[in-house]
């Protein structure tokens, strides 16, 4: 992937020590002993998320998140969340453009357990898919939606904003969410055919962190995934070519039962794993990390504009990413106003460097986060899966707070300037109902 990570790391920055091996059925192994605490993370990344969906049948990688918990040959429905939680341990699962992934914290001694599980699922699914099943877990996504996109204040602005950003075709352009109409008329058949090509083990990365042995922790994942058959080789994926930036303004005004008026942007941007990326992650600390920063103490504080703001970069990796954010206007504020006010500080960290003392300030921010999250087992072997799924180099784990350490107020306002355009701009306002704002007034 070009331009993507390199660098050297801080030497007294701390190191995840991990061994990676490969089964002779392509899954990859990787296993970081941490004896902290008596606790172990199993984190199972697929390289299959919703940019790998074809037309008509967008949803599936989301709804065999769901699949994934309702039984295989040996465990019935539901039985996987009763297992882990008998053991003592806590599992789910979260579905996203680019990877599935699986994950349980457990007991150290019950390492076997959940590896188990993963791997009973793995290889037989499918014995437990059925017409039931099928219309059962159509039904809860569809549920899901419902709350957690069309019936709740500003919920439909995610597939709004990735349908302006991204062209029509584009596999971003639709979020893991979905289409209802796309799952209403799915099969079991399609159900099938979609685990059997992205669901097997030369498609997977599997991480064990924590307190394991480790040439036992090899062990025991070879028993139990390497009988799997490999898929035998996965479609090519081909990502369309699309522009550095979206080349115009978009606009979209939508009515809703809101109770504020809200700006939601969308700026396409250079993909997670670039110097770029990198840049504005950092800058986002700055006009966006908590109420010491750019916008917060612009337009909530001084200006009193906006009732909140939020800005942020989603890590895509498939050519291009995007860069998003919000800003609700206060009560007796318009949208044009809180808009020039968000868009002046995105103008600002384009055209001036950064002071010494923010870029002090969002350095520690980043590494206070990034060393917490080293702490967790879980976030390790989920780091450790990401990596190796996405750039095949999961010793990038050690590189990635130094890559953020030595962004500069230079790399900053280059990469705001080349993103924060007005002809790389969507721009999404939602406005209360016409009798919303009747009763208002």
């Amino acid at each position: 992937m070009d331009g993507t990570r390199t660098g050297e790391r801080d030497p007294d920055l701390p190191i995840v020590h991990f061994s990676q091996r490969q089964l002779g059925n392509g899954l990859r192994v990787i296993v970081a002993p941490d004896r902290l605490a008596p606790v172990v993370a199993i984190n199972l990344w697929y390289a299959v998320g919703s940019r790998n969906e074809v037309k008509g049948k967008t949803g599936f990688a989301h709804l065999f998140e769901h699949f994934m918990f309702q039984g295989s040959r040996h465990v019935t429905k539901a039985e996987h969340f009763a297992i882990i939680q008998a053991a003592g341990g806590v599992n789910n699962a979260t579905t996203f453009f680019d990877r599935t992934n699986y994950f349980e914290t457990l007991p150290s001694h019950q390492l076997e357990v959940g590896l188990w599980l993963e791997a009973d699922r793995m290889a037989t699914l499918l014995d437990a898919l059925s017409q039931e099943n099928l219309d059962n877990q159509r039904e809860v996504v569809k549920n899901e939606k419902r709350q957690s996109y069309d019936n709740r204040p500003y919920g439909t602005f995610y597939e709004k904003l990735m349908a302006a950003v991204f062209p029509i075709g584009h596999p971003y352009h639709h979020t893991p969410i979905g289409s209802m109409e796309d799952l209403d008329a799915a099969t079991v058949d399609d159900v099938v055919t979609f685990f059997r090509t992205w669901y097997a083990p030369d498609g997977a990365v599997l991480s064990i962190v924590g307190d394991v042995d480790e040439e036992a922790a090899h062990a025991v994942a070879e028993r139990y995934f390497g009988p799997i058959p490999p898929a035998g080789g996965f479609p090519p994926f081909h990502l369309p070519v699309i522009e550095a930036t979206i080349g115009h303004e978009s606009r979209q005004v939508v009515e809703d039962a809101v109770p504020l008026e809200r700006i939601h942007f969308g700026f396409r941007m250079p993909a997670y794993g670039t110097p770029a990326f990198d840049a504005l992650e950092i800058g986002t600390q700055i006009l966006a990390g908590g109420r010491g920063s750019r916008l917060y103490r612009a337009l909530v504080r001084r200006d009193r504009v906006a009732q909140d703001v939020a800005a942020f970069a989603l890590p895509l990796v498939g050519g291009n990413s995007i860069y998003a954010g919000w800003v609700t206007a206060r009560p007796g504020v318009d949208a044009g106003t809180a808009e020039a006010a968000f868009m002046a500080e995105l103008d600002t960290l384009a055209s001036e460097p950064v002071t010494e003392d923010e870029l002090v300030r969002a350095r520690a921010l980043i590494e206070s986060s990034e060393l917490a999250a080293l702490q967790r087992v879980e976030e390790v072997a989920d780091r450790l899966s990401m990596y190796a799924t996405y750039f095949d180099q999961p010793e990038l784990i050690n590189e990635q707070l130094s890559r953020y350490l030595a962004v500069t107020a230079e790399d900053i306002r280059a990469a705001a300037a080349a993103v924060f355009r007005s002809d790389n701009r969507a721009v999404i306002t939602y406005v209360p109902h016409a009798d919303q704002r009747e009763e208002a007034a």
